[in-house]
Formats: structure tokens, C-alpha cells, sequence
């Protein structure tokens, strides 16, 4: 019944937000009824090409660090953080999140926030400044029309992207504390 009227509460909001915004980035809260592998994520997305959306999920820490996964790179030892699993598309990648453009080739995410793969950029990351970054495995993928559609059937719920959710040490409680969020601004407090 919860989950039923946050929906109701935040439908208008959300639904005029996601249609009109799809062109932008945006936070996607999962609703509280959706089930399988998105149940209970906050996942940032951002356009891509051609109608398409890419995004990775903010609140998945997987417990395996980079040196587990590089034993042979040794400055991935110095990262801290665990890898986040950041979708199931090219699960087998890292991605690099950081806060300042890292040099081509890589995607703005919105403000100074940035994303690359490239295997010489991350190791650059990785050697320089190793806890500058969050390490995502995969990303997640939508062809064109497919967000729309989710939005559409209420599977998610679209904000406005905050820079230090990427970053954020404990993910752990995001998702039910980003659920508060949404239901206080349906209230109004």
C-alpha cells in the first residue's frame, strides 16, 4: 500500500519529468515494487547516441577490489573501494567515474563528471590519483524508446542527478533514503 501511494503521490512529478527530461541526465530511484536485478537501485543515466541511455548503478558495491581483479597491476592495491557493479552490458569492463576530465576518450556526465573506459585512461587514474575515482563493472544500457517506456510503466522514478551520489562511501542505505526523499517532496515538507 506504501509503495502504491508513493507512486500516486509522486506520478505527476515524475511522469512530466521523465518525459520532458529524457534528453538530460537524470537520477532513476527504482520503484518500490520492482522486482530482479534493479530492485532497490539508484542508477545514473545519461543520453548516448541515438536515442539510446546509458547508466550505471550507484548502490552496488560487489566487495571485490581492484587489486583482486589486477593482481599483477600493482597501483591497483591503493584503491580503497571496493568495484561497483555497474550493470550487466560489458560487465567484464571498468568503467572510471571522476570528478575532472580525464582526456579523451571519455563522456561528460553532467557537470564536471566524467566516465571512461579506456583501459590507458583508467590505468592513468589508477596510478595517479587511485581514490579520486569510483570503478564500476558494466553499465547499463537502454535502446531507444526503452526508457521512456519504463518510465511510462512506473518502474522508475527520474530526479535531478547529484555529483556526490557517485562518490558517496556508504551506498548502502541510498536507495531507502533517496524512497524518504521522494515521498517528503510528495508532502510537501
Amino acid at each position: 500500500m506504501k509503495s502504491f501511494l508513493l507512486a500516486l503521490l509522486v506520478f505527476g512529478a515524475t511522469a512530466t519529468a521523465g518525459a520532458q527530461s529524457l534528453d538530460r541526465p537524470l537520477l532513476l530511484v527504482a520503484a518500490p515494487d520492482l522486482q530482479g536485478p534493479y530492485s532497490r537501485t539508484a542508477v545514473l543515466v545519461v543520453p548516448a547516441a541515438g536515442g539510446e541511455h546509458v547508466g550505471f548503478i550507484l548502490n552496488r558495491a560487489t566487495g571485490v577490489k581492484l587489486a583482486t581483479l589486477f593482481p599483477e597491476h600493482a597501483p591497483s592495491a591503493k584503491v580503497l573501494d571496493p568495484v561497483y557493479f555497474g550493470g550487466p552490458e560489458m560487465a567484464g569492463s571498468i568503467f572510471a567515474i571522476v570528478r575532472r576530465d580525464p582526456g579523451a576518450p571519455s563522456l561528460r556526465l553532467f557537470g564536471d563528471l566524467f566516465v571512461t573506459a579506456s583501459a590507458d585512461a583508467v590505468d592513468r587514474i589508477i596510478e595517479k590519483t587511485p581514490n579520486d575515482a569510483r570503478y564500476f563493472a558494466g553499465f547499463v544500457g537502454w535502446q531507444p524508446e526503452e526508457l521512456a517506456n519504463e518510465l511510462a510503466a512506473g518502474y522508475w522514478y527520474a530526479i535531478e542527478p547529484e555529483a556526490e551520489l557517485a562518490f558517496r562511501r556508504d551506498t548502502e542505505p541510498l536507495w531507502d533514503e533517496l524512497i524518504k526523499r521522494l515521498e517528503a517532496r510528495s508532502r510537501g515538507t
